[in-house]
């Protein structure tokens, strides 16, 4: 029992994290998706030429919808298909050129 003061802030932290998750995991009003990736996500969808920032803010919008490259992962391509599919919605639901397209 002696280890347990050890513990609380951890449990703290992880109380806090979970508060988040349930409550949505974002502020009323917040976007996943930023104008920049909105931008180059429009630009992939419309068959623009492929540029560095280009791939790189889709990246960091497949990040954001859980997706890392940066591990083995031995449910490839599902998951990466699934982040594919959330980024999309995200798109749709956010980006006013998903209005036009």
């Amino acid at each position: 029992m002696k280890s347990w003061p050890k513990f609380w802030p951890m449990i703290s932290a992880l109380t806090i994290s979970l508060a988040g998750i349930a409550a949505g995991g974002m502020a009323e009003g917040a976007t996943h998706l930023s104008v920049t990736q909105c931008r180059d996500l429009a630009a992939i969808k419309n068959h623009a030429p492929v540029t560095q920032e280009r791939n790189q803010s889709e990246l960091a919008a497949l990040r954001k919808a859980g997706y890392d490259p940066s591990r083995f992962d031995p449910h490839y391509p599902k998951n990466l298909q699934a982040a594919q599919h959330q980024v999309d919605r995200w798109y749709q639901a956010e980006c006013p050129q998903a209005r036009h397209n």
